[in-house]
């Protein structure tokens, strides 16, 4: 017997009325019938409960990452605070030192001799051009 044929076959058997008994006992235990209180946890509650179902197949490997972890923040911010920074590590040059920087400046370029801006306007104009002619033969044919 398939399914098909078993289905067919409860469909054709009529339907019997639920005995009244039944049904008063079945209306009273639905009428009675209270559902448990919904159980309010506290936030840390569920986040301890998710991270140990998270956590449960390697929980000592887990302690040792979070351990490690600790470690290197606390290492990180204990270094942080004693770590001078550069700006108050120099001061700015003194003024004789930037006076002899600007004299080495003008001296360089007093020996370089005047720049030649001819190259430099022919670089600005240079305007990319095809490497060969044969790709623009390809497209017109």
């Amino acid at each position: 017997m398939n399914h098909d044929d078993f289905e067919q076959r409860l469909q054709r058997q009529p339907l019997r009325p639920v005995p009244a008994e039944w049904r008063e006992e079945i209306l009273a235990a639905a009428a009675s019938y209270h559902r448990p209180p919904v159980e309010r946890r506290s936030f840390l509650a569920t986040l301890n409960s998710r991270l140990s179902a998270i956590l449960w197949p390697h929980p000592v490997a887990w302690a040792g990452l979070a351990a490690v972890w600790i470690l290197i923040f606390t290492v990180d911010f204990s270094l942080h605070d004693k770590a001078p920074t550069v700006a108050e590590k120099y001061s700015p040059p003194p003024a004789e030192i930037m006076v002899e920087v600007r004299q080495q400046q003008r001296l360089l370029a007093e020996l370089m001799g005047p720049r030649e801006t001819h190259d430099i306007i022919r670089q600005r104009n240079f305007l990319p051009r095809p490497r060969s002619e044969l790709h623009i033969e390809i497209l017109m044919t």
